[in-house]
């Protein structure tokens, strides 16, 4: 294996499926099973996850909501898919702990950066829910801080597409993917990989990013594997 100790970003929306909206419940199994084919292997993961399928706090700020309050109820929506998360990863068998940015101790743990540690070290994956805890932060900037916290040797960004573009490729045809990128390239041509904070932590720590099609059976083993799947960030 290439990688031991990995980071999963995935957006709230993968787990809405075709519906758009809430959680589907044939998405997040499928999710289960990419995620089990790794777990089995070993490797240590944590995964942070989005909440953009319930709430989308960002959205509602800028229709006039307070910006706090509307990220704290996005942090909420982060958190309910966590729990859902949580229960079909134990259903199938994966030995799974979720800790909050938000302290929630009646549905899970608060996060304390050598007890996630050591969940790992247990091979548990660890789900980081309610982003960083703190408004004005997304979920992107979550991933990168956690998985420097825990000591991950990537990010992974589980995406509905198989890398980065230099334009939308559901508009146009000739888009080109790119197979690599270095950090300065995102900042400077504003792709949509992560928002410039989560970028800038990865790059001040050297941490790729790889974006690839989380929906795609096996590429997040063939990931795991060392194979060049999606587009790496260095």
């Amino acid at each position: 294996m290439k990688y031991k100790r990995l980071l999963l970003k995935l957006s709230g929306e993968i787990l809405a499926g075709e519906k758009g909206f809430g959680i589907d419940p044939a998405t997040i199994n499928k999710l289960v099973a990419e995620i089990k084919s790794v777990y089995v292997k070993g490797v240590q993961l944590g995964i942070v996850i989005g909440g953009g399928n319930i709430f989308r706090g960002v959205q509602l700020g800028a229709e006039g909501m307070d910006r706090a309050s509307a990220d704290y109820v996005g942090m909420l929506a982060t958190a309910m898919n966590a729990l859902a998360l949580q229960d079909c990863m134990e259903k199938a068998g994966i030995d799974t702990r979720v800790m909050s940015g938000i302290e929630m101790r009646q549905i899970s743990e608060p996060y304390v950066r050598r007890r996630a540690t050591r969940h790992l070290e247990k091979n548990r994956v660890v789900i980081f829910a309610a982003g960083t805890g703190n408004p004005y932060f997304t979920t992107d900037t979550a991933a990168s801080l956690r998985a420097m916290e825990i000591g991950a040797e990537a990010v992974l960004k589980g995406t509905k597409v198989d890398g980065v573009y230099d334009k939308d490729p559901k508009k146009f045809p000739d888009a080109k993917r790119y197979t690599s990128l270095s950090f300065m390239d995102v900042l400077k041509d504003e792709l949509k990989v992560m928002d410039a904070a989560a970028i800038s932590v990865c790059m001040d720590n050297k941490l790729p990013i790889i974006v690839f099609d989380i929906g795609t059976h096996g590429n997040l083993e063939k990931i795991v594997m060392g194979e060049s799947i999606g587009t790496i960030v260095t």
